[in-house]
């Protein structure tokens, strides 16, 4: 592997908790430390769960005390005074991105543009530029690099922005964690993430497995985490008289063995960026559905081999895919089979050898 120097990086984040995105920016916190980067972590939210290495500076805790303008202000002085005060090679920046101003004195005046990498980790990137094109590129356009942590984030950012300083590095995933999971006495299928109905589209997942053969065959439906749309989605579940074959687990923030457990995971979302349930998913050895959303699940499900990628908003064809992998064994074990292998150039040594190329 290449080394790394010991060059000092800053990873700036909104969070470590709750989300895929957040969960991926500790993941690479660990990640660049291993490979001997000197790594320093600022978190915006008072939100510490995943884990993380290297140095914290959590901001989070001073935005509990004052989130006043006065507020916002110390804390915009201390991250210039604490960027200054260590120097550091690269600064790369995870979170969403929105408010015109904000982002601009940012971008020029806290950040040295030259030294600064944004990623990019929804296919809605207007979570992360400026939607409006001019403001994109005045904000971005001198930036280091921008990372899309898909090709299709990358190629539409590229596209849009008219922007050259653009590439694309997938999230990774950790093979190391073995997990012992206790088998239980029923068959479930699982959803695990986060529970806004605008984004993941439970909705359709609820639709697709009412139209399924599986409730009537006590293949139950798990669906574990939390979010605004909870309360909605259990009154959805009673109005397709599914209350008995659904059960809402609540977050967990170690979900694997659960993962482990189920005989297949599902993705319904309207749009992602690279989703972390799915490489989860298939690195314990469980196949998955996935709607063919933008973007992630085309560059990690190849269809009839790891998993079924099927028509996005059509509840009959997400039916037909769940008939199939229940009821067809042998394209279930051959999807089982080749889980694993089939996310293995997500490990962790892969992308941390494309993360040292684009820090030098």
């Amino acid at each position: 592997m290449i080394k790394a120097n010991n060059k000092k990086i800053c990873i700036v984040v909104s969070s470590l908790g709750k989300g895929g995105a957040e969960r991926s920016s500790g993941l690479l916190s660990q990640i660049l430390y291993d490979v001997g980067f000197d790594i320093h972590v600022v978190s915006v939210l008072n939100d510490i769960e995943f884990p993380y290495k290297g140095k914290l500076l959590n901001l989070g805790e001073l935005k509990d005390e004052n989130d006043t303008t006065f507020g916002r202000l110390k804390r915009l002085r201390i991250l210039k005074a604490y960027l200054k005060q260590h120097n550091f090679d690269y600064v790369i920046d995870n979170r969403t991105r929105i408010g015109t101003l904000k982002e601009y004195i940012i971008s020029q005046f806290i950040y040295n543009p030259k030294k600064t990498i944004y990623c990019v980790r929804s296919y809605n990137v207007d979570l992360y530029i400026n939607s409006n094109r001019f403001l994109g590129k005045l904000i971005y356009g001198n930036a280091y690099k921008i990372v899309g942590v898909s090709k299709a984030i990358a190629k539409k950012v590229k596209e849009e922005y008219e922007l050259s300083n653009v590439t694309s590095i997938h999230n990774a995933i950790n093979f190391e964690s073995e997990v012992t999971a206790t088998k239980t006495n029923e068959d479930y299928i699982l959803f695990f993430g986060r529970l806004d109905d605008d984004v993941k589209n439970i909705s359709l997942l609820l639709e697709g497995y009412s139209k399924s053969k599986l409730p009537n065959q006590n293949i139950k439906l798990k669906i574990l985490g939390d979010g605004k749309d909870l309360e909605k989605l259990i009154r959805k579940s009673k109005d397709l008289n599914l209350a008995s074959s659904i059960e809402f687990l609540g977050y967990n923030p170690n979900p694997s063995a659960v993962v482990k457990s189920a005989l297949l995971t599902v993705l319904t979302s309207r749009y992602e960026g690279f989703p972390r349930s799915i490489i989860e998913s298939l690195a314990l050895g469980t196949p998955v559905i996935s709607v063919n959303c933008k973007s992630g699940p085309n560059e990690i499900i190849q269809n009839n081999h790891n998993g079924l990628l099927i028509e996005n908003y059509n509840p009959d064809a997400l039916a037909d895919a769940m008939n199939r992998l229940f009821e067809d064994k042998n394209l279930y074990l051959h999807c089982k089979q080749n889980s694993k292998a089939s996310v293995a150039h997500f490990s962790e040594e892969n992308i941390a050898k494309q993360w040292q190329i684009i820090l030098k």
